[in-house]
């Protein structure tokens, strides 16, 4: 069969890669794909991005399934175009993704459906805004309403920040549409995790436990970026917790969608923050994996990805079963010179050909590509084309042993004004609490 997915980077990367080893998989093309798809056995790029022409393909090539990895074509309704075109596909509705494209819609649902969530409040008045700001503290968080490519969140630590924030969104006009309404919610302080399960419609299968990196530098200092890192699974998710995730939060979401109308089908993503009085508040919805937690979650997923998909989209997740590898995964994101404020691009990108492992098989890492691209005079040089650049993953028995082996491999990986934190994993390696299940 031959396969679509959606989307160019490391994510896509990975959830092609995985794809392709199905022994029922022929190809898997990748639109617009990367210098890494590109190069990848099984996988070949389909220079696509506008949907009318994603749909026509799909028919003239006889697409068995499609996968849709980043949010902008889900909000643009490309699952709705699918489905008008009788093509399978696994994503949610435009409806559905309102859970990720309006802060204000996903907050409100929360609120309908007893979802925790932080106390917040959404405005489109510069003036109101200041005012409630006025009554609040920092630190605060402000938010623009609409999909922002992981620009749209500011954590203010001080009432001047915000004040700031809000006139950027609301008066300057700073996030374009996406920011002519804002949500100011509480500060959530504690540890944040990444859950994300497989839905069907009805049934829902969770997938392996992540944690990502969002700042830019070590010690989680710097700007917000759109993930640094990450590592699967995270200690933080006891199966204690794992219960109550589901019980109080996936299950009352997917639950809440049917009951309004709108039956989610696709991937969903619950951002969640464990307070230190052990409560679990969701920040954010997304209708997509993550990036880089998939990139970690497929590097441990043993099932064939294909089949789990396919039961999900036949309504029969509740007989799917999923192995995993027990070892650890940890991904060390490799980011552009000027990342994420104005990365730059066509930097040549050294040492990917030749790495060196020592002990590491080559099923234990792989170098996922995020913003590449292929260039240089004969077009076979590797160039940076975006902020996230690389997405170095490997496996190892404890987390210490999986940032050892995937710093090892980054270290070798050189291009003119790299940027990559060196401490990721640090999180999971101090937890003291009790460990998480096999997830």
């Amino acid at each position: 069969m031959k396969l679509l997915v959606i989307g160019g980077g490391g994510r896509e990367h990975a959830l092609a890669w995985k794809l392709a080893q199905s022994s029922r998989v022929i190809k898997v093309f990748v639109a617009p794909g990367n210098a890494g798809t590109a190069l990848e056995h099984g996988l070949e790029n389909l220079p696509l991005t506008a949907i009318p022409d994603l749909v026509e393909f799909a028919k003239k090539e006889n697409i068995a399934l499609t996968v849709v990895g980043p949010e902008a074509p889900l909000a643009e309704g490309v699952a709705d175009a699918f489905h008008a075109a009788d093509l399978k596909i696994f994503a949610p509705t435009r409806q559905a993704a309102q859970l990720e494209i309006s802060k204000d819609f996903s907050k409100a649902f929360m609120r309908r459906h007893n979802i925790p969530t932080a106390a917040h409040a959404t405005f489109s008045d510069a003036s109101e805004a200041h005012q409630y700001l006025d009554r609040k503290e920092a630190p605060i968080v402000i938010k623009a309403d609409g999909l922002a490519a992981g620009k749209g969140v500011i954590v203010a630590m001080t009432s001047t920040e915000a004040h700031a924030a809000v006139d950027a969104m609301l008066v300057n006009k700073n996030m374009g549409e996406a920011g002519i309404k804002i949500v100011i919610e509480d500060f959530l302080q504690g540890e944040e995790v990444s859950f994300i399960v497989m839905v069907d419609g009805h049934q829902v299968l969770p997938l392996a436990t992540s944690q990502d990196y969002k700042r830019l530098r070590d010690g989680d200092q710097g700007p917000n970026t759109g993930g640094m890192g990450a590592f699967s699974p995270t200690p933080f998710i006891s199966p204690e917790r794992h219960g109550k995730i589901m019980r109080e939060i996936i299950h009352p979401a997917v639950n809440g969608m049917l009951h309004e109308g709108a039956r989610y089908t696709g991937f969903l993503y619950a951002g969640l923050m464990i307070t230190p009085d052990d409560e679990i508040k969701v920040l954010e919805f997304n209708c997509r994996l993550g990036d880089p937690e998939t990139q970690t979650i497929m590097m441990r997923l043993k099932s064939d990805l294909f089949t789990l998909i396919e039961q999900a989209l036949n309504g029969s997740l509740d007989n799917a079963e999923t192995e995993w590898d027990r070892r650890v995964a940890l991904g060390v994101v490799i980011a552009a010179h000027g990342y994420p404020e104005t990365p730059r691009k066509n930097d040549i990108i050294q040492g990917l050909s030749n790495l060196t492992t020592h002990q590491l098989a080559s099923d234990e890492f792989h170098v996922f590509h995020s913003g590449t691209t292929l260039g240089g005079e004969n077009g076979d040089e590797v160039l940076t084309a975006g902020g996230r650049v690389l997405c170095v993953t490997t496996l190892g028995d404890n987390i210490k042993m999986a940032q050892r082996n995937a710093y090892q491999i980054a270290e070798q990986i050189y291009f003119d004004g790299r940027q990559m934190r060196h401490d990721i994993g640090y999180r999971g390696m101090t937890y003291t609490g009790n460990r998480a299940g096999s997830l």
